[in-house]
């Protein structure tokens, strides 16, 4: 982003999320931090609980608006605290499992982080590619981000055609 942008209040990642300035293996941000905030809506929450059941009897401020938001917040801050579940499997050990899951040799491979059910687990999807050239097989592999464990995996012949690219 450029300096004039920047001036204009143009969009902007913030540090640890922006991959064009770091070198060296990127480290996907822990899944734990949703805590903080959820930490933070339930003091809200709780402020404003206090407030309506001090000052609640027909206000103009506080009112049953106040109680309402209150609840919505709780809610918020008590799904955050249940999804922040700490990143314990990196993509590197993911990738091992993956390998170990699958019955070819890896040759290329790619993971992405993903959540998954009610409360957000990390899991991670991992493509692989056989070590032939080009790839006679492929797979997919999902790894839990928690406890390691695969959750499903997927194996076929490698349906693309790469003829057009070999020399």
């Amino acid at each position: 982003m450029t300096e004039t942008e920047r001036a204009e209040g143009g969009d902007e990642l913030p540090e640890d999320l922006d991959v064009t300035a770091y070198v060296g293996p990127y480290t996907f941000p822990d899944n734990s931090r949703r805590r903080v905030p959820g930490l933070m809506y339930l003091a809200v929450a709780a402020a404003c609980l206090v407030l309506w059941l001090v000052r609640g009897s027909g206000g103009v401020l506080v009112n049953e608006g106040m109680l309402l938001v209150a609840v919505l917040l709780a809610a918020g801050g008590l799904f955050n605290l249940a999804a922040g579940q700490r990143l314990g499997v990196r993509e590197t050990d993911a990738l091992v499992a993956a390998s170990r899951q699958v019955a070819f040799a890896v040759g290329h491979a790619s993971a992405q982080l993903a959540w998954r059910g009610l409360r957000s687990r990390p899991t991670w999807r991992i493509l692989l590619y056989s070590a032939e050239d080009p790839p006679e097989k492929r797979g997919l592999v999902m790894v839990d981000g928690v406890d390691g464990h695969v959750v499903a995996h997927m194996v076929e012949d490698n349906p693309e055609d790469w003829s057009e690219l070999s020399a």
